[in-house]
């Protein structure tokens, strides 16, 4: 299913309207009255049986009757119809439609039925479609109103994607009175077809669309959405309002992670993880649908907050300082500037309070000032009417003075009628309005929110000091032998992690007394000892847990103590014994570290405090695999237990880089094995540093998907490892591209010639800035193959060349590009590079691989030729266009 064909939703030339009509009321008369009235340039076809014209315009019986090809097809017909016009469509090669008509799933399994035979009808024909049950699509720049909104709104530069028609109205009333245009409106309804995936793939690729904005309330396929999202945010904001929000833990678990793992924190994290911004109500939506689509992103959180009354100021004050910010310090240089001008009381601060009788040409200086300041990332203007003030003059100073921008300058108006003209002129000039400080300050500190995400999916990660290994068939042979549905006994449970490199403390099981007695003294004292029981998952609560153990005795009596109280806690639990581990005392901190399984986004890792304290603090943090070591940085970083692990007091700090790792082996050992529904090491003590897990559990449960395919984030492709020997003798090992390669990807480009450089950029480039390295190097595994060759023999990692297929969002074409350092040219490794990445492509689905050549490079020609590509000559540019299908090649 093309995203080509979302050009023809979007763009049309030819629109037919099924379910046409000139009865007032209708939503067939609304659709074609609006297309009308919105000026669209293009073709009309009314559809309708019972007409022979419509507003002027020939109607047509049926589509098949229509005698023209077709772009988009608007469907407003009972939806019991429309699995038949769905089949016409197809038959006609129609390349989009937009279904306007409900009654599908959302009424329950008859309506499921027909949205299921639409859906398999128009993906046997390779037909897009928007909704069922939606308003409708708007492109103000192309004069299509395909929708029954009432009115077509302005053009500007913000994406708007919705599954609520609801909150489409209340957009588009607000888009009206605030003066806001759009590049894209579009209703997505139930999203049979089209989803919010393919709305960010074709937007972000729209130059129109500068900024996104979302309404969700569910999503569908989520890898699709992720990938989609991390790819676009680099390049512009995504900001998500995403509907019912539920409280953490609201759901019965059977552990401490999946207690605190709930569905609305997984999205929390995986739109972090992706670069989007959340915001929490309609009001905030509003407000930052505001600013993104009348004022440039801020380049930080640095504010100004300008007034002529003291009390505004502090409220926008507390405001930031609510979001963890201050009012950014003014430079002595401003406060001189600002001197020179002000009364001698002025607020001689941020908030720069500029008095109760500041005039219009006050306040212009003031702003002239804040605006000549290099220490500011924007600026809020707060006026209260006062006895003195002129709010419509101030407004138009402000508009007069903001013409050469370089950041947000915004405005909170207070009061009623008095302003309501200075409100109109304000955003007739394109500065945001707010009634409150509160509400400008969010808005604000949404956008610069999103340029800490951008700066954030910018950062190298630092590389692993040391290769991992990870004995898979061990961990495999432990939990295949698992039964279903329940929790691994302890032991086998650390033997797992113990495979995955993680730490575990040495434990034993007892069945009996006298077993734990010889188990005690061939251990050694001091002891811990645990109720054994997969039916007890809090310890504690039961009495199950017995510390400091220092002899024989205190052995023995513990093991009665404990089996006695476990009955009595849970006469039916099955209780198995005990187990014993060395007893750690006065450990520094305790950490719990875990995962679960989502139904939606597949395994989620979790880090908090850990202990008895779990569910008292809540302290944790969630993310998503894989994981490096940035991201494992970044999880532990949003808990409070953070601070206290960088050391306190008489307390070591932690030693960070061994967390990080056993976040990242956590995380592979989720990603090796789809079946693991939930994983607690809890607790993870650390003492003089040093982390290691004393308690695990690990409940196993089926899944029909194989490992990776249950990830939301494709994970870094192994099998793509290979090695080879150049033609001078040299062992090459050939491997996929890490974010952790930027360094080396820097290294190579300082070695390359200018020629060299000109026939990979086609231009000259003095050096690789942070977005080109990000963007080389932090791929998505799923829809872009790079592989890098590494000299196996050097005693440093050295990458010698890459190679690299970027395909398109279908994941049907793409574009290869080959990059080879000066010194390893001809010597067989560029071809080698560039034939395994048309494998791999080939292998997951590709069907067209492309690329320009310039007509210098000649080694590039040459290659290009033995590896079975076609050459296509630009004569007016002199480039050369290889091509290569996949059928019956690379089998």
């Amino acid at each position: 299913m093309g995203q080509n064909n979302l050009k023809c939703i979007f763009k049309p030339r030819h629109v037919a309207v099924v379910g046409a009509s000139e009865k007032t009321g209708t939503i067939g008369n609304a659709l074609m009255k609006n297309l009308i009235d919105g000026r669209f340039s293009g073709t009309l076809l009314p559809v309708n049986p019972k007409y022979k014209t419509i507003h002027g315009h020939e109607c047509f019986g049926s589509v098949s009757a229509l005698g023209t090809s077709v772009d988009l097809a608007i469907i407003a017909t009972p939806i019991r119809g429309v699995v038949d016009i769905v089949s016409e469509c197809v038959k006609k090669k129609v390349g989009g439609a937009v279904i306007i008509s409900a009654g599908g799933k959302e009424v329950g399994e008859q309506g499921r039925e027909i949205e299921e035979k639409i859906q398999q009808i128009a993906h046997a024909g390779g037909l897009r479609i928007v909704g069922p049950n939606c308003m409708g699509v708007i492109q103000p720049g192309a004069n299509l109103n395909a929708s029954f909104a009432t009115e077509m709104p302005a053009t500007g530069n913000l994406a708007f994607v919705s599954q609520s028609g609801a909150i489409c109205s209340a957009i588009l009333d607000l888009a009206f009175k605030e003066h806001i245009g759009f590049s894209h409106f579009v209703s997505i309804g139930s999203m049979l077809d089209v989803d919010f995936g393919d709305m960010i793939d074709y937007l972000g690729n729209e130059s129109s669309a500068k900024s996104i904005l979302l309404y969700i309330e569910s999503l569908t396929n989520v890898r699709k959405f992720m990938s989609a999202a991390r790819s676009v945010s680099r390049i512009k904001p995504i900001i998500v309002l995403k509907s019912g929000r539920s409280p953490a833990g609201a759901r019965a678990a059977a552990s401490h992670t999946g207690a605190m793992a709930g569905e609305d924190a997984v999205y929390d994290a995986a739109f972090k993880r992706a670069g989007i911004v959340r915001v929490d109500t309609i009001e905030e939506l509003f407000d930052c649908a505001e600013l993104m689509a009348k004022q440039p992103r801020p380049r930080g959180p640095r504010l100004a907050i300008l007034t002529n009354g003291g009390g505004p100021g502090v409220m926008a004050t507390d405001t930031l300082a609510h979001y963890g910010q201050e009012p950014a310090p003014l430079d002595p240089e401003t406060l001189q500037a600002f001197d020179a001008f002000l009364p001698d009381f002025w607020s001689r601060g941020n908030p720069i309070d500029i008095l109760g009788d500041a005039s219009a040409e006050r306040f212009g200086q003031a702003l002239e000032v804040c605006l000549k300041s290099k220490n500011l990332d924007g600026v809020l203007v707060i006026l209260t009417p006062q006895a003195l003030t002129d709010p419509l003059a101030i407004a138009e100073t402000l508009a007069a003075a903001i013409q050469d921008r370089r950041y947000p300058i915004f405005a909170c108006w207070m009061g009623g009628k008095r302003i309501a003209t200075a409100v109109d002129a304000l955003n007739a000039a394109g500065i945001p309005t707010y009634d409150t400080p509160e509400r400008a300050v969010r808005a604000f500190l949404y956008m610069a929110e999103y340029t800490r995400s951008l700066e954030m999916l910018l950062e190298v990660p630092s590389k692993m000091t040391g290769h991992m290994v990870f004995d898979q068939v061990k961990a495999r042979k432990l939990i295949a032998a698992a039964p279903a549905q329940e929790f691994l006994p302890e032991t086998d449970s650390k033997e797992i992690l113990a495979a995955y490199g993680l730490p575990v403390i040495r434990t034993e099981i007892a069945e009996t007394e006298a077993q734990a007695s010889r188990i005690g003294r061939e251990m050694g004292y001091p002891l811990v000892m645990k109720v054994h029981s997969g039916d007890i998952t809090h310890k504690t609560d039961a009495g199950g847990i017995r510390l400091d153990l220092r002899c024989d005795a205190d052995v023995c009596e513990a093991y009665n103590q404990i089996m006695s109280s476990a009955r009595r806690y849970k006469p039916g639990a099955r209780i198995e014994g005990v187990t014993i581990q060395p007893y750690f005392s006065n450990p520094d901190y305790e950490i719990l570290l875990g995962g679960k399984r989502d139904s939606s986004f597949g395994p989620v890792i979790l880090f908090g405090m850990g202990g008895i304290y779990t569910e008292v603090l809540k302290d944790k943090a969630l993310g998503l695999p894989p994981m490096n070591r940035l991201l494992a940085r970044r999880l532990m970083e949003e808990t409070k237990v953070y601070s206290l692990l960088q050391g306190f007091r008489n307390h070591p700090a932690a030693d960070m880089q061994r967390l990080e790792e056993m976040i990242i082996r956590l995380s592979q050992l989720l990603i090796d094995f789809p079946e693991i529904a939930e994983l607690d090491m809890n607790p993870v003590l650390i003492k003089d540093g040093k982390p290691i897990a004393v308690d695990a559990r690990i409940l196993v449960s089926p899944l029909a998907v194989p490992s990776s395919l249950h990830l939301v984030i494709g994970p870094y492709p192994d099998k793509d490892e290979s090695h080879m020997v150049s033609v001078d003798g040299r062992r090459i090992f050939i491997r996929p591209i890490k974010p952790e390669d930027a360094p080396l990807l820097t290294a190579l480009f300082k070695t390359l010639s200018p020629t060299t450089i000109y026939h990979r950029f086609f231009g000259t480039l003095t050096e690789l800035n942070p977005e080109m390295l990000a963007r080389f190097t932090q791929i998505d595994y799923d829809r872009e193959i790079a592989l890098v060759a590494i000299d196996e023999e050097s005693p440093t990692d050295n990458i010698l060349g890459v190679a690299r297929i970027i395909g398109d969002a279908d994941g049907k074409t793409g574009e290869f590009a080959v990059l080879m350092g000066d010194a390893w040219q001809g010597k067989g490794i560029g071809g080698n590079l560039l034939e395994k990445c048309l494998s791999i492509a080939e292998k997951q689905g590709f069907k067209t691989v492309h690329g320009i050549v310039l007509k210098e490079n000649r080694n590039m020609l040459a290659l290009g030729k033995k590896l079975g590509f076609e050459a296509e000559k630009y004569l007016d540019t002199g480039e050369n266009r290889l091509v290569i299908h996949f059928e019956g090649k690379h089998q």
